[in-house]
């Protein structure tokens, strides 16, 4: 699919110029480690019977990853093969950030093309999942009326889409989202995600989308200078990360935004919180995997977890 790709200079040209809704990030080949995949071929969750769904945070990245065929794609694909197949997705996407918490009702929600500067076959994707009337309701019950809603003015953006094309490639899962409320201190994020915990049990796979550390000034002053060195500021928060993920520390995620190293990985608090709504959602005595790592462009991780 190499010949849909930009070139670089094109995507700076675009985000330079503020094209991008959101700034977008070009396709990547730098490493990513995918776990060996398990067999496919779980039966679609039902509430009484089947076991509880994992939850997973995945590191999106660059909207390109929807038609690259490159090192995270194929990581994409190999975890697809370790998840089962849920009743519905609930997904928590870095893009949808705003004051308030929404949940689509839509019965087919649309594919959102939130970004800039990108070659036309981007744009011609489609998503074509159905929503969940059910689950967006059974969403709002969890959180509270007072503080949640259905809206249905949204979709399905690239935070969540990019990456469903490559885990459930079929589009034959229903899909919800649901916002991140700008205004909410990191520790309130984590306590919604423990409210959502029982969907575990309804046959719901809760699925945040960002990426553990998003510093794009660095991103593309890197790709300029064609430094692919991972900063040590990147290394370290994601490695303080995972070790609070495997210790199951939502104090400690809670608040290492604070530190240096999560100041110069966050500029913008958005692609760090879906984590914590996956955090929040995990047992403690929940495995957790990370069945993708790596960096892109240097100082972009592109890590993901599975827990449970």
């Amino acid at each position: 699919m190499s010949s849909s790709r930009p070139d670089r200079r094109s995507v700076l040209k675009a985000a330079a110029l503020g094209v991008a809704t959101t700034l977008p990030l070009p396709g990547c080949r730098d490493s990513a480690r995918a776990e060996r995949p398990s067999q496919e071929g779980a039966p679609v969750m039902s509430q009484s019977s089947e076991p509880r769904l994992p939850v997973l945070f995945i590191g999106h990245g660059s909207p390109m990853n929807a038609i690259e065929d490159n090192t995270w794609t194929h990581a994409f694909r190999a975890l697809a093969s370790q998840l089962p197949k849920p009743r519905a997705i609930l997904a928590i996407s870095a893009h949808w950030f705003l004051p308030g918490t929404f949940v689509t009702g839509n019965e087919r929600p649309r594919t959102i093309h939130d970004f800039g500067g990108f070659p036309r076959a981007l744009y011609e994707m489609q998503y074509p999942a159905p929503g969940s009337v059910e689950l967006a309701q059974r969403v709002v019950k969890l959180l509270g009326p007072s503080r949640a809603s259905v809206q249905t003015d949204w979709g399905l953006d690239h935070g969540t889409w990019t990456v469903l094309h490559h885990l459930r490639p079929d589009a034959d899962v229903p899909v919800v989202q649901l916002s991140i409320d700008a205004r909410l201190a990191p520790s309130e994020h984590l306590a919604l995600g423990r409210a959502l915990a029982g969907l575990r049990d309804e046959g719901v796979l809760i699925m945040g989308s960002g990426n553990v550390t998003h510093n794009l000034r660095h991103a593309f002053t890197s790709m300029r200078a064609g430094n692919l060195a991972t900063p040590p500021w990147a290394e370290r928060f994601d490695q303080d990360v995972a070790r609070a993920l495997e210790q199951h520390d939502g104090a400690f995620l809670a608040r290492v935004i604070e530190t240096e190293a999560g100041q110069l990985s966050h500029p913008s608090i958005d692609h760090f919180l879906p984590l914590l709504y996956a955090a929040g959602a995990a047992r403690d005595n929940d495995a957790v995997r990370f069945p993708i790592t790596g960096f892109d462009l240097a100082s972009l991780s592109m890590r993901s977890v599975l827990l449970g």
